[in-house]
């Protein structure tokens, strides 16, 4: 009835949203590849022997009487090997744990490094004689600041300060696949390949035991200090079947904590990574790999919107500075924060959104950096009447920021172990700072409610951005409760503690849009109509 109410102009980014269709586009392709190799993951193909085909089989179906050795040296293949534990007879299928006491060389008591060399070979034969022998090679010991063993969290500039002391791993975990599968010549998975030993008997084509080390259940709270005084130090064997399944998954997850070695996370976090991944089933990781990719999905939209919509915003009527600024002063200071204790995986975006916020305050403040005219442009009527609700919420305000910030931050020098400075620019702006930002971060967004309270509109706002990171927010708040309520032993950061303080001001955001939004489209489109009646 009224078409230029509902129509659209033709030439409104129509090349931007092209781009951002297609590079969604490329995403879900990718997550339906990631899913078809999670299911070939998770259904390997066995061989068929009655189609003649050439198949792979398992040493293990024959039942070889077998022996399970564990041996302690300095170095792997190069130096002296000394008998720790012997099981035999060993039978991969079965389950048990063994305790025994490990003699520590000299080397290894001068803060050096002590192996373990698991054999699994035939009985009653030297391991270094029999030809279908495995072995597996892993280290007893890690060498870490003695500060990082505490339950208190420190910067990895305050752990460089002392001096890496050796700690002893009192657990080593092997596993085997015992499963009697049989692989396809031309069909072995390629995760599989570095594990796989073949081995010629008559026509037949065997693969000897698969052995893994278990990495996963090493966590930093077990490691116990080597002191020059200590000789003997507890190890605990264990030792468990899996089935094939089983194997590659657990293959899959050590990659991808060496994968998160790689990207610079530090031992903290990825120690805390690996008992959410060890106490996690396969299902829910699943999970938790969907809703990552939906927030990524969200993230990427809200990103796309905001800085479209913000190009093409000519009037900063109904914006409000204030906002502005605090949002790019907590943004630049949580960067600040990370840039200490967290990696480049998670720096980069919280960068981008940092440059993006900076972006905008230069919009906002209509500050001009073009070096033949530089300066700053002349507010119009609306804009000054913005600018006018906007200080009047920026006192109301300070009545309430200003105690809490001076007595948290009193708080905090007074009672709380400080970690840093984040620069020598500021040297006062400690983790007080940052937990003043974290707790009250959600009363920037005040300002930006009480000027649509005075406008009655909340049209001047980017509507689909806002709903993006309200998705994005949601989903955070459930994972983090979920989280806490799961586990007593679940650590939620302050950074992960930040995303509850969104949750406030969308809300009130859906409410002012509900109440607003329909009264200015129903006047808009009334008055349009008698403009077409008088023509």
């Amino acid at each position: 009835m009224f078409p230029s109410c509902c129509s659209r102009p033709a030439n409104s980014g129509g090349k931007r949203s092209s781009m951002a269709k297609l590079l969604l586009g490329v995403f879900m392709v990718y997550m339906v590849h990631t899913a078809w190799l999670l299911y070939g993951f998770l259904n390997t193909k066995s061989c068929d022997e009655g189609r003649r085909e050439d198949c792979i089989t398992s040493y293990l179906s024959a039942r070889p009487r077998l022996q399970l050795s564990v041996f302690t040296c300095l170095v792997p293949d190069n130096s002296q090997l000394n008998l720790a534990l012997r099981i035999d007879p060993f039978d991969p299928r079965s389950t048990f744990e063994r305790q025994v006491n490990v003699l520590l060389p000299e080397e290894t008591r001068a803060n050096g490094s002590l192996y373990a060399v698991v054999y699994v070979h035939k009985a009653s034969v030297s391991p270094l004689d029999d030809s279908r022998e495995v072995h597996h090679a892993a280290v007893l010991t890690t060498h870490i600041s003695p500060a990082n063993t505490e339950g208190h969290r420190h910067t990895q500039k305050s752990s460089k300060l002392k001096h890496p002391v050796s700690h002893w791993r009192p657990h080593l975990s092997i596993t085997i696949m015992s499963e009697d599968f049989t692989f396809t010549k031309g069909g072995l998975p390629s995760d599989m390949h570095r594990y796989v030993r073949i081995s010629q008997e008559g026509r037949r084509i065997l693969y000897l035991p698969l052995m893994l080390i278990d990495e996963l259940s090493f966590r930093i709270r077990d490691l116990m200090e080597i002191n020059r005084s200590t000789t003997h130090l507890p190890l605990t064997v264990s030792y468990e079947g899996i089935s094939l399944r089983k194997f590659r998954f657990w293959v899959h997850l050590q990659d991808v904590v060496y994968s998160l070695r790689q990207f610079g996370f530090s031992e903290e976090y990825i120690d805390e990574i690996k008992g959410t991944l060890v106490g996690s089933n396969l299902y829910l990781l699943v999970l938790t790999a969907v809703i990552t990719a939906l927030q990524l999905i969200c993230e990427f939209l809200a990103l796309k919107n905001d800085i479209s919509s913000w190009r093409k915003k000519k009037s900063m009527a109904g914006m409000s500075r204030k906002s502005v600024l605090w949002r790019s002063l907590c943004t630049l200071l949580i960067f600040l924060h990370l840039l200490e204790e967290t990696s480049l995986l998670v720096l980069l975006p919280v960068g981008l959104a940092a440059c993006v916020e900076v972006w905008k305050l230069l919009k906002v403040f209509r500050i001009n950096l073009h070096w033949r005219r530089p300066g700053v442009n002349k507010l119009d009527e609306e804009e000054r009447r913005t600018v006018a609700f906007d200080t009047q919420a920026s006192t109301y305000l300070s009545y309430l920021v200003y105690p809490l910030c001076i007595s948290g931050a009193i708080f905090s020098l007074a009672y709380l172990r400080q970690k840093s400075n984040i620069c020598c620019v500021a040297p006062t702006l400690n983790s007080s700072c940052l937990t003043g930002v974290y707790a009250f971060g959600f009363l920037s967004m005040a300002p930006q409610l009480f000027i649509n309270h005075k406008l009655r509109s909340v049209s001047h706002l980017q509507g689909a951005v806002l709903m993006y990171r309200g998705v994005n927010t949601l989903i955070s708040d459930l994972c983090s409760c979920a989280a806490m309520f799961s586990s007593s032993e679940a650590f939620l950061s302050s950074h992960q503690l930040s995303f509850f303080r969104d949750e406030l001001f969308f809300l009130v955001y859906l409410y002012q849009k509900r109440r607003w939004t329909p009264k200015a489209r129903k006047s808009e489109c009334g008055s349009h109509s008698k403009k077409v009646k008088t023509q």
